[in-house]
């Protein structure tokens, strides 16, 4: 959600950014409806004033035996009233149409984000590791596999296309991923584990932006309530219309959640393999700070998920993504692309972002800065650590062998009882 405060003193700049973002100027039509909101408002409260009056006037002029005046009072009073409903209507419309608009409006991007329309002109700021090098043409994990476990025809079967069926130590890798990635947040990185709710109210998603413009790509079940497409929307709702103290500052928190999407927005991509699934499980972090410290998290939350890439020996590059490729929340967001040599190019596996302030209005989520008594709101941001299935990609095609196996790497092994190597089955 955008500060209208900040929109009437910089239309011109607010409307500069929309339009980084290719969106269409709006303060124009934003400052209009504020204008007609605020004149309604001013009638409505001179009403409800007038109406105070001279109601204690009537009983003044009763007092003192004036009844004629007390008649004439009690006639405007019934004028008044009779009146007021169409202006609260009016005022509470007009409220609600200036939030709808405000609401569906992107957040802007911050000066440093390269304009661009696409990926394509996504910025690489660095890359880490080395491609292994094959002695063989190495293979797309939707052909390796299958034999060892990762099983699309019993997913498919069961519940139609982007499910899968994962099997014996395919499924205890999947698993040892999983809890590899939670173990490194909370040890090494200090996030804080949660076990958050799967399904949530409309609030929590408007919240977090994804309602109401992309309702389509997400779940809702028959009682209104929607499966979350990642625990950022648990996590970040967690400071829902609160005021945090300064001293609770910075709250960083983690979850390894099943997540769900109905990708609409995605038809036609990665339809092979385990890539975009409907349901996925992911190690989300969430931080919410201080305004002035969230620029420094967001470096911080993004060598978090570095690290997880970087202890399974993963290369990955790092990506400034531009004005036309970034979230709808977002102002500023780093992707992390991993190597897959069975396709033989950089595909995305986190995605960090900071959404300064705008989730934040969108859940009146403040904090109370030290020593001052007006309240602030945080700035909140969240990044992936990793997306598990995903990185079980990364892992099969750069950890494959020529005889169709997978080597386990290093740090998995105590997380798959001892076992070094997946196997084909017969």
């Amino acid at each position: 959600m955008h500060d209208l405060a900040f929109i009437r003193s910089h239309p011109g700049e607010f409307d500069a950014g929309l339009q980084r973002r290719g969106a269409e100027p709006a303060a124009d039509r934003i400052l209009a409806l504020d204008a007609r909101r605020r004149e309604v408002t001013t009638r409505l409260q001179e009403a409800q004033s007038r109406r105070n009056e001279a109601s204690k006037a009537i009983g003044q002029a009763m007092g003192k035996g004036d009844t004629e005046t007390a008649e004439s009072l009690k006639a405007e009073v019934a004028q008044i009233k009779q009146a007021m409903p169409a202006l609260e209507e009016e005022d509470r419309a007009l409220g609600a149409e200036l939030h709808d608009l405000l609401a569906a409006l992107p957040n802007i991007p911050a000066e440093d984000v390269p304009e661009g329309a696409d990926e394509n002109a996504n910025v690489e700021l660095s890359r880490w590791g080395t491609p292994r090098s094959f002695d063989f043409d190495p293979q797309e994990h939707a052909d390796l596999g299958p034999p060892l476990g990762l099983d699309f025809e019993t997913g498919t079967a069961l519940s139609g296309a982007r499910f899968t069926f994962l099997r014996g130590r395919m499924a205890r890798l999947h698993r040892a991923l999983g809890q590899f990635m939670l173990d490194h947040q909370t040890g090494e990185n200090g996030y804080t584990e949660c076990a958050p709710p799967l399904l949530v109210h409309e609030e929590a998603l408007f919240g977090t932006g994804q309602l109401p413009k992309f309702a389509e790509d997400n779940f809702q079940t028959t009682d209104g309530r929607w499966l979350i497409p990642t625990a950022e929307v648990s996590l970040t709702n967690a400071v829902r219309e609160q005021i945090l103290e300064d001293a609770a500052l910075p709250l960083r928190m983690t979850a390894l959640t099943q997540c769900f999407r109905s990708e609409a927005g995605a038809a036609g991509r990665d339809t092979r393999g385990f890539i975009r699934q409907h349901q996925f499980e992911k190690v989300e972090l969430v931080s919410v700070t201080r305004p002035e410290d969230s620029a420094a998290e967001h470096e911080r939350m993004t060598q978090a998920a570095e690290g997880v890439l970087q202890a399974l020996d993963l290369p990955y590059r790092k990506m400034l993504l531009c004005t036309g490729d970034m979230g709808f929340t977002a102002q500023r967001t780093y992707d992390l692309e991993v190597w897959l040599p069975g396709q033989g190019a950089y595909r995305e596996i986190s995605s960090c972002s900071n959404c300064g302030d705008f989730q934040a209005r969108r859940m009146a989520a403040r904090y109370r800065p030290d020593g001052e008594k007006k309240t602030r709101f945080v700035h909140t941001l969240n990044g992936s650590g990793l997306a598990v299935g995903r990185t079980l990609v990364a892992v099969l095609e750069n950890y494959q062998q020529a005889d169709g196996s997978v080597a386990v790497p290093e740090v998995l092994v105590p997380y798959m009882g001892g076992v070094t190597r997946l196997e084909p089955q017969p």
